[in-house]
């Protein structure tokens, strides 16, 4: 088969496209053909050898990629005989291995794939869905809310807009370029703002002491310009900062008024003997009605080093998956 391999850490050059020996499913697991494999920001950080919240240091040559959807085609010993041939997408967790034609995981990681949803799709639910389902449990939106999603064009944005907007709250997304407005306008934002416009604070004078909940991934002088527009009793919600560098570990927070949301609190708020799953399970759940439709950025699997530097440099909207 053919995959994304990464011998040495570094620029996004180091990932290469090369012919490696097909992987073969262990006991419990199967083997899936891979029509989509996700791309993370954490993924970039990864490949410099950053290593995040990985438990283990990552063993170099590897193959990246934690998101893959594909049809299963083979099995291992003991593993349930009614997977094969089924449409399937899984999180691998931290064990590498999604950027290829061939991946292999347990079975008890796979989720079958809802109709009305293609491979690319799947893998935005698995884990950018999962994701934006876990900061919503932290604060609901509702009628009368103000929602601010700052890049609200990028996969988690995507889904914050759309989950306020069904929820009947006002929703002001901030994006960086009029092409990235144009698509949260499209995707159901009230006001559009571009942020690469320094007098973009003067388009949401109006919203001062107004906006009830923000979902802030960015930090940095973006989210602080919006905590000052918060109401009273105005949420805060922090799951990333962007803003600051993937090597940060101070999450832009203000007293009294940030919740960082990160960490074994999601994990405790979803609930359940496997709370992952809890999480994954209502963001395909959420796709399969309709309710939720990711945004996704596609690349041929062998423009893996592309697609990183895109991702990177900002040049990219939605959901970023490879095709092999």
């Amino acid at each position: 088969m053919h995959a994304i391999r990464l011998h040495a850490f570094g620029p996004a050059e180091n990932l290469t496209h090369e012919q490696v020996p097909d992987p073969r499913p262990g006991p419990g697991q199967v083997r899936i053909t891979v029509r989509a494999a996700g791309v993370h920001l954490l993924d970039t950080a990864l490949r410099q050898g950053h290593q995040g919240p990985a438990p283990t240091p990552t063993a170099l040559p590897t193959v990246p990629g934690r998101e893959a959807a594909g049809v299963v085609d083979a099995l291992g010993d003991g593993t349930p005989a009614d997977w094969l041939g089924k449409r399937v997408v899984a999180h691998l967790g931290f064990a590498p291995g999604g950027y290829a034609e061939l991946a292999v995981t347990d079975a008890d990681r796979l989720h079958e794939i809802p109709e009305r949803l293609d491979f690319a799709q799947a893998v935005a639910m698995i884990g950018t869905g999962r994701t934006a389902m876990g900061i919503v449990q932290f604060a609901e939106p509702g009628p009368g809310d103000v929602v601010v999603v700052p890049a609200a064009a990028g996969g988690i944005g995507t889904l914050l807009v759309q989950y306020a907007k069904n929820a009947g709250a006002t929703v002001i997304g901030l994006a960086g370029g009029p092409g990235k407005t144009a698509l949260v306008s499209a995707n159901g934002a009230d006001l559009a703002v571009d942020y690469t416009d320094p007098a973009w604070p003067a388009r949401l004078a109006a919203h001062e002491d107004k906006v009830t909940l923000v979902y802030d991934g960015v930090g940095g002088d973006i989210a602080r310009a919006l905590v000052a527009l918060l109401a009273p009793d105005g949420r805060h919600v922090v799951f990333g900062w962007s803003a600051q560098g993937l090597d940060s570990t101070d999450p832009y927070l203000v007293d009294g008024v940030s919740l960082n949301v990160l960490g074994p609190e999601m994990m405790r708020r979803a609930g359940g003997p496997r709370p992952v799953r809890t999480l994954e399970l209502r963001a395909l759940a959420e796709a399969a009605e309709g309710r939720l439709t990711p945004a996704v950025h596609r690349f041929p699997l062998a423009d893996a080093a592309a697609a990183h530097r895109a991702l990177e440099n900002r040049g990219t909207t939605g959901k970023v998956v490879l095709e092999p």
